[in-house]
């Protein structure tokens, strides 16, 4: 099971805990989070990050040029991958839009490649 939750959370992360944003999130220490490991490779580009500019029109183009990215580096999932298939994941992101959200594509990803 592969869970997404905004950092800014107050609730309790279950399982392996990643943070899949590129750029560490404003205002969290490292202390704070607790993390399981940071997988920044997992993240989209910066140049694709910043077209998209969490626009939710822009959504479905962007997950689409997404998982372009993570089909080109499958490496930068085997922590992931590893951690699911041994026991609940979360993946931390910072964006406000909980629905429009690179962390809800990369979930929907990894949950195809597990199956």
């Amino acid at each position: 099971m592969i869970e997404i939750q905004r950092v800014y959370d107050k609730e309790p992360a279950k399982g392996s805990v990643f943070l899949v944003d590129r750029l560490w999130p404003r205002g969290k220490s490292k202390s704070e989070l607790s993390l399981d490991g940071w997988v920044r490779d997992a993240a989209p580009s910066d140049e694709l990050r910043m077209w998209f500019g969490h626009r939710p029109e822009r959504f479905s183009e962007f997950a689409r040029r997404y998982r372009q990215e993570l089909d080109a580096h499958p490496d930068a999932l085997q922590p992931l991958l590893e951690a699911a298939a041994d026991g609940p994941v979360t993946l931390l992101y910072a964006a406000k839009d909980t629905r429009h959200n690179q962390a809800a594509v990369l979930r929907d990803y990894l949950e195809e490649k597990l199956r």
